[in-house]
C-alpha cells in the first residue's frame, strides 16, 4: 500500500505556495520576473506578498531589485518525504498531508484521523499560528524555522505503561537526531529534547479512546531548525532558551523533508514496539539520555515547590526525586536544574 499524498490545491493557496517555492532559494527576485513565472500581474504579486506577510512570512522588499526571504529554505514536499520512507513504513501511512497553513497540526490530525485499518497519518504545515504546547502554552514557529508535524496513530488497545507515551516519543526523536549527526541531544522529562541545556524540540501528545479498546493518539512534534534572532529574544524574555539544528550542524543541517522522514520512521518503529511491549522496552534507553539524571533540581507541582535530586523514571514514566524526606514520584510537574545554588531556566514544554 502507498500513502496518499495530499497537498492543498485551491488557486490562492497554490499561487502562494508557488511564490514561496520561487523565493525559497534565498535570492532576490524581481516582481516582473515573479509575475511572468506565476502568470499573473505585478500587482497580483504584490498582493500575494502582502498576504504572505500577514500570515507571518518574513519577505524583504529591495527597491528596484525585488523580494527576498531571509535565507534559503526547503519547503515541505510530500512526494520527497514519501520517497525517503522505505515501503514497510509507507505501508503504515494512509496519508501524508502537506499544508501551507493550519491552526494546529495536532487539531487537524485529530479531525482527519487515519482509518482504523491503517496505523497512521502524517501532517506537516509551513505555518501553524495556533500551535499549542504543554499546559496550553503557545508554540512559536516562524515560517521555515523548524519542523511542525503531527502523526496520528491507532493502538488496538492501550499498551502497558501507556502514561509514558510522551517519553517513548522522546526516545524516537533522539534516535532520529542521532541518525542525522546530532549526537549530544538529550531528554528532559517529560517531553523536551535539549542540547547544552537549551530546548531543541518538544512534544505534545493527545489521545482519545477507551482502556479496553482502540485508542487514537496524536503526536505533535516541534523541532527548531533555524530560529530567527527576534524569536530567540522574545522567548528569552519569558525564560525559554532555544537551540537549533543549524547552530549545531551548520552546513550539515538536514533538509526539512529528510528530518520529517527520519522522525516518522523512528516514531512508527517506536509506536509499534510500544504497542507490543510497553514502556519497559524503552526505559533503559530513556535513562541513558536523561538530561536531569542525578542533578539537583527544583520541582514546581501546583503550589508546591520542592528541591531534590532527580533519580530517573519509573516504568509508568513518573519522575523520581530524592528529597530529605525520601523518594517522591511526579506524573506532572515543572522541573528546572539548579546549578551552584541558582536555578537554571526551566524549558517550556510543547
Amino acid at each position: 500500500m502507498t500513502a496518499t499524498l495530499h497537498i492543498e490545491e485551491s488557486a490562492d493557496v497554490s499561487r502562494r505556495t508557488r511564490l514561496l517555492q520561487l523565493l525559497s532559494d534565498g535570492e532576490t527576485h524581481s516582481g516582473e520576473v515573479l509575475a511572468e513565472q506565476l502568470g499573473v500581474t505585478r500587482a497580483a504579486v504584490w498582493k500575494l506578498i502582502s498576504v504572505l506577510r500577514d500570515m507571518g512570512v518574513d519577505i524583504a522588499s529591495h527597491a528596484r531589485k525585488g523580494y527576498q526571504l531571509p535565507h534559503a529554505m526547503q519547503l515541505y514536499d510530500a512526494a520527497r518525504i514519501a520517497a525517503l520512507l522505505d515501503p514497510a513504513v509507507r505501508a503504515q501511512l494512509q496519508r501524508i498531508d502537506v499544508l501551507l497553513t493550519v491552526g494546529s497540526t495536532n487539531q487537524y490530525v485529530s479531525e482527519h484521523p487515519a482509518n482504523h485499518n491503517t496505523h497512521a497519518v502524517l501532517c506537516v504545515a509551513e505555518l501553524q499560528p495556533d500551535g499549542r504546547g504543554r499546559r496550553g502554552r503557545a508554540w512559536l514557529a516562524p515560517f521555515g524555522s523548524g519542523i511542525c508535524m503531527s502523526l496520528g496513530y491507532w493502538f488496538d488497545s492501550m499498551p502497558s505503561g501507556f502514561s509514558a507515551l510522551t517519553l517513548v516519543v522522546g526516545v524516537a526523536l533522539i534516535r532520529a537526531l542521532h541518525g542525522v549527526g546530532l549526537k549530544e541531544a538529550k531528554l528532559k522529562w517529560p517531553n523536551d529534547v535539549v542540547i547544552h541545556g537549551r530546548k531543541l524540540a518538544g512534544v505534545l501528545t493527545e489521545m482519545r479512546g477507551e482502556a479496553a479498546g482502540p485508542t487514537h493518539v496524536v503526536i505533535g512534534v516541534g523541532c527548531n531548525l533555524r530560529i530567527p534572532e527576534a524569536t530567540r529574544t522574545q522567548l528569552a524574555q519569558s525564560q525559554t532558551h532555544l537551540a537549533d539544528l543549524h547552530d549545531e550542524l551548520g552546513d550539515q543541517t538536514p533538509d526539512r523533508n529528510v528530518l520529517v522522514a527520519a522522525f516518522t520512521v523512528q516514531l512508527l518503529e517506536c509506536m509499534n514496539l510500544f504497542a507490543r511491549e510497553g514502556f519497559i522496552a524503552f526505559i533503559h534507553e530513556w535513562q541513558r539520555y536523561d538530561a536531569l539524571r542525578d542533578a539537583e533540581v527544583k520541582v514546581l507541582h501546583g503550589e508546591q515547590v520542592l528541591l531534590g535530586v532527580a533519580r530517573g523514571v519509573t516504568e509508568d514514566g513518573s519522575l523520581l526525586i530524592e528529597t530529605p524526606q525520601g523518594i517522591q514520584r511526579f506524573t506532572s510537574a515543572e522541573v528546572s536544574l539548579r546549578a551552584g545554588g541558582d536555578d537554571e531556566t526551566a524549558t517550556r514544554h510543547r
